[in-house]
């Protein structure tokens, strides 16, 4: 039996797709994980095509912010149980030591900040992120983790990776 109580999504500058993906957590899992994300190289804010979509879909967009993986390895860190990348570098990249030696997954994703254009073209394309990330967390909570050793588990957040819109 494998037990997620935390939940890190990561990316390389945590303005975007990682941001995303921790709101998503936080409202599937509320009550069930903690939700948290956070970039290798941090661009120190997030994206405003972000935060609009943050406010739309009902969130505070302050309560958001762009961090440091390093937040998440030092003393009193939470413990993470899953960390999940969301974007190419940050996969490929040598992640830090998480406390509680996490499951990892990647569920790549491409960046809608690459998009260049108007607000609409901008907003069109982080909504299509919100929809590829709402598809592979609803997966994943759809999951019966009592029944699931670790080996199963990363079998299944593999799968959930490869889905619709996979990078």
């Amino acid at each position: 039996m494998v037990q997620v109580h935390s939940i890190l999504v990561l990316c390389t500058g945590n303005s975007a797709r990682s941001i995303l993906g921790e709101a998503l957590f936080q409202r599937h899992g509320a009550g069930r994980v903690a939700a948290y994300s956070a970039g290798s190289k941090p661009k120190g804010m997030p994206h405003s095509g972000a935060l609009r979509l943050l406010a739309r879909e009902g969130f505070d967009p302050d309560s958001f912010r762009s961090k440091s993986w390093n937040e998440f390895t030092g003393p009193g860190a939470p413990e993470i149980n899953l960390a999940i990348t969301v974007c190419g570098n940050a996969a490929g990249e040598a992640c830090p030591v998480f406390p509680g030696s996490p499951l990892r997954a990647h569920w790549g994703l491409p960046d809608p900040a690459d998009v260049e254009g108007d607000e609409a073209a901008v907003d069109a394309a982080f909504a299509e992120t919100w929809r590829l990330l709402t598809m592979r967390v609803e997966a994943f909570f759809a999951i019966n983790l009592a029944a699931m050793d670790a080996k199963s588990l990363q079998a299944e957040l593999a799968r959930i990776g490869a889905m619709e819109g996979a990078a």
